[in-house]
């Protein structure tokens, strides 16, 4: 039989010890600066560099957090893709305001992003969803996202349908239930880990004069 022993969790801790983050390394805007480090993180051959926990609150303020691929940034924002049915985008017509982390461990950094939200444009997501391979966009549009399903079986039938809806058509069309999401920062912080949890915090904030930097106590 085999012995199961507890994790002991208090006793789990990791000494930050990798880097530093002064005001004057920062980038002179916070779509460069995550960009940067974005760039960083895939040249160090992180998984999925992109990815990213996106967290919204529903009608009565109940949080839901999942993690999605960022596929856009510039100065307007963050973007990512998704079905316009999901629970994730019904939080977000309801309050149009999310967040977003970017948890690059093994560089012991995290970015996170809060912000408005608003849907991307149909030549955008066009542009986006062209660059996607084709068993992608049959699952876009064979997935009733986020609703319950009596099996594995009835995702299986669904994509086979629209594989054989779709068998002669060379370019599939976007789904009218698809699309992307870009969240407009307001505040942008960048977290670099440093020894005795005193960490470097650095903040892009919006005010009424424009963007602002701000140190944060860890």
């Amino acid at each position: 039989m085999t012995e199961i022993t507890n994790i002991a969790l208090p006793a789990m801790r990791v000494s930050y010890e990798q880097g530093s983050l002064s005001e004057s390394e920062l980038a002179a805007t916070w779509n460069e600066q995550l960009q940067l480090w974005l760039d960083e993180a895939t040249r160090a051959g992180l998984p999925e560099p992109n990815a990213m926990v996106l967290a919204t609150t529903d009608t009565k303020g109940r949080p839901s957090s999942r993690t999605v691929l960022a596929k856009g940034l510039d100065a307007r924002g963050l973007v990512f893709f998704t079905n316009y049915t999901s629970n994730k985008s019904h939080d977000l017509m309801a309050t149009r305001y999310a967040s977003a982390t970017f948890p690059w461990f093994a560089m012991q950094r995290q970015a996170h992003v809060r912000g408005t939200v608003e849907k991307v444009g149909p030549v955008e997501t066009a542009e986006y969803w062209n660059s996607r391979p084709r068993g992608s966009q049959i699952g876009a549009w064979a997935s009733p996202q986020s609703r319950v399903v009596s099996g594995r079986s009835t995702l299986d039938s669904a994509l086979h349908k629209i594989e054989r809806q779709f068998a002669d058509t060379e370019r599939i069309p976007v789904p009218p239930h698809w699309g992307g999401w870009r969240i407009r920062p307001e505040e942008v912080e960048f977290w670099q880990g440093r020894r005795d949890r005193m960490h470097d915090r650095l903040r892009f904030r919006l005010g009424r004069d424009g963007w602002q930097i701000e140190r944060v106590a860890p």
